[in-house]
């Protein structure tokens, strides 16, 4: 099955794998909040080079010191992951997956700090230091299609378990192929992987139908809350951790709430925001159209792409609110005077 060849591309691959071939003891990590995409681009990659390099030695980081999110345990390679913060050696080179912004490694930044080279593997813009090799390409639907592409590079045989962590990676990241990113790439790569093993049927059970009761009971809760903004073009919902705590949902489920916000009638833009220990607010923002909302995730010191972007700040939640609402109303030319106190342009 062909796919397009994109020189830089290759280039930049013969770049990352220079410095893996200079390299013995490897780290690599994904961004903080680890989404399906970090954990199975990371993954898939760590496979990869264990297939073309066996001598190396590959080490797969979290950014975070919460386990791998339950949803996501069922990927082969899950177990492996180690919290950045409990990891002491010296790589001689970091690889950051799905990212390119350094402080988005969390507790993994300081293994960064005292690796001897570093190499990317993203998809969203970056406006940062490219490290020593890196392939950055925000056209690609997801890091998955990025690393699936790598491997082929490097005529290394998908195996089966590569392909279940990339095929996660790109069906999460394009919302299971319905948001405006599921290109002809995409479903050219998802091919490659399904023929190469993944089973779509498998990654919708454990990320998209098996949620707890208690999750259900929290998503109750998010959808009684629903409000919308400038005329019904932005919604919003919120969850606290006192909701956390009464319906003993964790937080690790929480990351699909903004997908049933973000399908009200009419909406354009979905904001959904969740209180996290330590007196932070973690907020996440969807699109429908050519809004990028990535450009009020980064004022706010995270990132993402055009139609996906998070961010985590200190705060509670209405102020967190108060001052994301009017950034996302200047996406559409609207100040607080031109609004009713239902949120509707008068």
């Amino acid at each position: 099955m062909g796919l397009p060849i994109i020189p830089e591309q290759d280039d930049a691959f013969d770049r990352i794998s220079a410095l893996i071939e200079q390299s013995q003891e490897i780290a690599i990590c994904a961004h903080t909040s680890p989404d399906g995409d970090a954990i199975g681009s990371q993954l898939g990659l760590a496979m990869i080079i264990n297939a073309k390099w066996p001598q190396k030695h590959v080490v797969n980081l979290l950014a975070d010191e919460d386990p791998v999110p339950r949803i996501y345990s069922f990927l082969p390679g899950s177990q492996t992951l180690i919290a950045g913060s409990a990891y002491e050696g010296t790589p001689d080179l970091f690889i950051s997956v799905d990212l390119s912004v350094d402080h988005r490694l969390n507790m993994a930044e300081r293994v960064l700090a005292r690796s001897g080279r570093h190499a990317i593997f993203d998809h969203h813009p970056c406006d940062g230091d490219p490290g020593d090799a890196s392939i950055i390409r925000p056209s690609a639907a997801a890091c998955g299609v990025i690393i699936t592409e790598y491997a082929r590079h490097l005529g290394v045989r998908l195996t089966a378990d590569m392909a279940q962590c990339l095929f996660c990676a790109i069906a999460t990241d394009t919302g299971r192929f319905q948001y405006q990113n599921a290109d002809p790439e995409s479903f050219t790569i998802a091919s490659i992987l399904v023929d190469a093993g993944a089973s779509p049927s498998e990654v919708s059970l454990n990320v998209y139908q098996s949620f707890s009761l208690a999750y259900l009971h929290l998503e109750s809760v998010v959808l009684g809350r629903i409000a919308t903004f400038a005329g019904g073009k932005i919604a919003y919902s919120y969850a606290t951790f006192a909701d956390l705590e009464r319906t003993g949902a964790s937080l690790d489920e929480c990351d699909g709430l903004i997908d049933v916000v973000r399908s009200v009638y009419g909406s354009e833009v979905a904001l959904f925001l969740k209180e996290i220990p330590g007196g932070k607010v973690r907020g996440n923002l969807r699109s429908k159209n050519s809004i990028d909302v990535s450009r009020v995730a980064v004022q706010f010191g995270g990132g993402g792409h055009k139609a996906a972007a998070g961010f985590t700040v200190e705060g509670d939640l209405d102020e967190v609110f108060a001052s994301v609402l009017p950034k996302l109303q200047e996406l559409y030319g609207v100040v607080a005077s031109d609004l009713d106190n239902t949120g509707s342009i008068s």
